[in-house]
């Protein structure tokens, strides 16, 4: 038995050529979390993160906000589908830099498009597996929680197989789960509690981390 916690990377560099660095705010966020579990003299016995650079760096901000020294498990499960990939699946033409706001929501419309077609199996992106697999990747990482960990467990990912995570648990449909990706903002914490048989959802995508005038401006979604 145990509680699993599910936590968002910081803020990365959307727009950038290189996405998966974390900004400066969101190496900032990952601390403040780390000060955050510190300050609730909540320690984990088992830390898991993506391979990709965004979960890594994060990882080392709450470790250091917190004085962690606990050596994650790097599972690759629990990595960002590909979102260029997606989009190309639908939209092959080149597409101009996100870099106005009608470009960033002709973006996220295209990439809210594309993934509900990956996952009804409409499309197939390229060098990505199919929904199904990804979603079982994802559900080996929790049935490896849930059969083998005890006490506090942290997750550190991306906000696909986090909301992929809620999905099976709850039995959304895919435009469901589409929308709870959409909402999952950066260093967000979703808590689960664990038992042999099951998981149960506790709390979704909080930030009781940033709950003070002072960090209202550090709350992110990309």
């Amino acid at each position: 038995m145990g509680q699993l916690y599910l936590v968002r990377h910081g803020q990365a560099s959307f727009g950038a050529q290189d996405y998966d660095n974390l900004s400066e705010l969101g190496l900032l966020q990952s601390e403040r979390l780390g000060e955050y579990f510190a300050g609730r003299k909540l320690s984990f016995d088992t830390v898991i993160t993506g391979s990709l650079r965004r979960h890594v760096q994060t990882w080392n901000g709450i470790a250091q906000g917190a004085g962690f020294t606990v050596t994650p498990v790097v599972r690759s499960e629990m990595n960002e589908y590909d979102s260029e990939a997606v989009i190309r699946a639908i939209h092959p033409q080149r597409l101009e830099k996100p870099d106005t706001p009608e470009l960033y929501r002709h973006h996220f419309r295209l990439l809210r498009d594309g993934l509900t077609q990956w996952m009804n199996s409409v499309v197939s992106p390229n060098g990505m597996p199919s929904y199904p697999d990804f979603v079982q990747g994802v559900v080996d990482v929790l049935d490896h929680v849930r059969n083998k960990c005890t006490g506090n467990v942290l997750v550190v990912s991306s906000g696909g197989p986090i909301s992929t995570s809620i999905g099976h648990l709850l039995g959304t449909t895919p435009e469901t789960t589409v929308e709870l990706n959409f909402r999952i903002r950066n260093t967000s914490v979703t808590e689960l509690h664990f038992n042999p048989k099951r998981h149960s959802l506790v709390t979704f995508n909080t930030l009781p981390h940033l709950d003070e005038e002072k960090y209202a401006s550090w709350v992110t979604y990309a």
